[in-house]
């Protein structure tokens, strides 16, 4: 089930992004890196619901938050119509659909919202991520050189968007 992040789920949301972080080598965020608390997490569900471009999307299964998708509006008049995506999904639920359900998702909730342009970065290693987002109709637009450093070694990253008509 795919659903609005509230803000009962903030610590079970704060636990998800803690694992997410653990089991993934392209996250930005390495593991135990910053602190991620329920606080935090609360007060980022009640920042993100209050605006009409931005949200946070949940799976669930059984009960379970197994995925998250934040998705971060344009805070000035010339780019309200632009959201930035952040997606984690836990590595025992990947290769389930769940990334295309919540992009799926996603886009009805932009194009009600009157978002136009949704954008993210990936790392260009992250060969099942780069797919998703594909699959999903996001274009590589630029190259951001040299972007992370991850265990001794300088990565790349895409930048990638998708236009939507409305």
């Amino acid at each position: 089930m795919i659903r609005t992040a509230i803000r009962e789920d903030a610590a079970n949301l704060a636990s998800l992004i803690k694992q997410v972080e653990t089991e993934s080598d392209y996250m930005l965020y390495e593991s135990a890196e910053r602190n991620i608390s329920a606080e935090k997490q609360a007060t980022m569900i009640d920042r993100l619901s209050a605006e009409e471009n931005s949200t946070i999307l949940v799976s669930e299964i059984n009960h379970q938050l197994v995925g998250y998708l934040f998705v971060i509006g344009g805070n000035a008049r010339r780019n309200q119509h632009c959201a930035y995506i952040v997606i984690g999904i836990l590595s025992s639920y990947q290769g389930k659909s769940i990334g295309t359900t919540m992009f799926e998702e996603l886009e009805h909730w932009a194009l009600n919202q009157k978002i136009h342009r949704l954008e993210l970065t990936v790392v260009k290693e992250n060969r099942s991520g780069l797919k998703l987002y594909e699959k999903m109709g996001f274009n590589i637009e630029g190259t951001k050189k040299d972007s992370l450093y991850i265990d001794g070694k300088y990565y790349d990253e895409y930048y990638m968007s998708k236009l939507l008509e409305g």
